[in-house]
């Protein structure tokens, strides 16, 4: 058997469009994906739908994968002929033990390349408004570990040094720490006024900072039960924040959205609303085969009903695909929702909402599965594919609500009430308690009477559903104003 490829591939400090183009490539064609629990779940969902998904981390049922675990690993799937990806926080080769990864994929004479990645300990304090460099501030830059095991849990570090030679230092996960840096910095000489701030979840929609002085900053810490993940900056050339901070004042900073999906076109939503400066965790993941579709008497139908958006290009697609002359296609045309109908006008045809479909005349509707739980006298149906919760996605979403705090709930269309509803239920979780003290936001009134079928309370629904109408009503509706 041909042995396989490791890539080592950082995964940027958070937000998932930090990550290189070259990173972004070997997730898309990877095999096998052992990640971290700091590289933003996110980017798996850009891996094929039969690619393996490794946790490194901490687990109910076992505790976190020892360095010569996740070794042995690597090198087991890549010697089984696997194209595989070892996606990393922030940069592998800061604090990433890369090298022993290299080293052991090297000593099996395993093909391997090294991605970098953009650092926390830059990209925090950038998105914090703060650059780590300035010529009228900090000439010099330097990244530390503060986690250090090897005495009493404490760094030994180089002190004087890093107080003579080093303007602006970046301390990485030294949450637990903070007192004895601020000590050992003070007494090796940086003044007690030296700026320190605090950056947790960087570059992320739920950062969170927190600013002091070498004197005050571990007591305003203790005060705030500020925790990890976080970066530790000290340096005068934090006084620039007041100036340039910037991601703070974006649009939807603070926005911790839960976004319900009933399909992949829902990404365009969350893009939206992540570029407008709002943490996305879109739910659920679905795997989606298309079916092969016998059209038979297609051009016989009065009336064709599509379900959603995707039936809509499954449908046209079969169609061309069989050869047969749309022109023949004599029928009027029905959506489910308004993002069908646009989906037909998109192809040319003009199509009326199903509230508006006549009960005469001989009816097919086309969808995913699902639409076979619509019983209508005398249809017949075309099922054009197949969607079945990932259950792979489903652990990693509960992970990723354990260290979130949702405040904000959009249901985008009524197809995703029931999806979402679905997928708790396969993660044994309660709707109700997930959303209590959380705003719900509907994209329109169809939506919302699906909200309210399943006995959720919408605190708010859009007239027109559109990506631009929903960034102004967030915008315009603070999130204590509902709730």
């Amino acid at each position: 058997m041909k042995t396989g490829k490791v890539f080592l591939v950082g995964a940027g400090p958070g937000d998932v469009r930090l990550i290189t183009v070259k990173g972004l490539e070997a997730i898309k064609q990877a095999e096998v994906i052992l990640y971290d629990r700091l590289a933003n779940p996110k980017l798996l969902e850009f891996a094929p739908d039969d690619c393996e998904l490794i946790y490194c981390g901490k687990l109910p049922d076992r505790h976190i994968l020892r360095q010569e675990n996740i070794n042995d690993l690597l090198v087991e799937k890549a010697l089984a002929g696997k194209r595989v990806i070892r996606l990393k926080g922030g940069d592998p080769g800061v604090f990433g033990r890369v090298g022993e990864e290299a080293a052991a994929l090297a000593h099996h004479q395993i093909p391997f390349e090294i991605v970098p990645g953009i650092s926390s300990g830059i990209a925090a304090p950038l998105y914090a408004g703060i650059p780590v460099t300035h010529r009228e501030h900090a000439e010099s830059f330097a990244v530390v570990t503060a986690h250090d095991k090897s005495n009493d849990g404490k760094p030994m570090l180089d002190w004087e040094g890093l107080v003579r030679g080093v303007d602006t230092i970046a301390f990485y996960m030294g949450v637990g720490n903070l007192p004895f840096i601020c000590e050992n910095l003070m007494s090796h000489g940086k003044p007690e006024i030296t700026p320190v701030i605090l950056i947790q979840w960087g570059t992320f929609g739920r950062q969170k900072t927190l600013q002091g002085t070498l004197a005050d900053i571990a007591a305003k810490v203790l005060e705030a039960k500020f925790s990890n993940p976080a970066i530790i900056l000290v340096g005068d050339v934090i006084s620039l924040r007041e100036k340039i901070s910037w991601f703070e004042k974006m649009p939807l900073y603070g926005r911790q959205i839960l976004l319900a999906r009933s399909s992949e076109t829902v990404s365009g939503l969350a893009k939206e609303l992540m570029e407008q400066g709002a943490d996305v965790i879109e739910f659920p993941k679905w795997k989606k085969t298309i079916l092969p579709v016998e059209l038979g008497n297609v051009a016989d139908y009065d009336k064709i009903f599509f379900s959603s958006p995707e039936s809509v290009g499954e449908f046209f697609n079969a169609v061309i695909k069989k050869g047969i002359d749309i022109r023949k296609i004599k029928a009027d045309f029905y959506g489910g929702s308004s993002k069908s109908i646009k989906a037909l006008k998109e192809r040319g045809f003009i199509a009326r909402l199903a509230s508006n479909m006549p009960e005469t005349g001989s009816l097919l509707m086309v969808g995913d599965e699902r639409i076979l739980d619509h019983e209508v006298g005398n249809a017949d149906y075309l099922i054009t594919s197949k969607k079945e919760l990932d259950q792979q996605f489903l652990l990693i979403f509960q992970r990723i609500l354990e260290e979130a705090d949702v405040n904000t709930m959009v249901f985008p269309s009524g197809a995703s009430v029931g999806t979402f509803m679905e997928g708790l239920n396969a993660c044994n979780l309660d709707a109700f308690e997930l959303l209590k003290d959380v705003q719900v936001v509907c994209m329109g009134q169809h939506t919302k009477n699906a909200v309210e079928t399943v006995g959720l309370e919408s605190n708010g629904m859009l007239e027109t559903p559109t990506r631009e109408a929903l960034v102004e009503y967030l915008v315009q509706k603070p999130l204590d104003e509902e709730r």
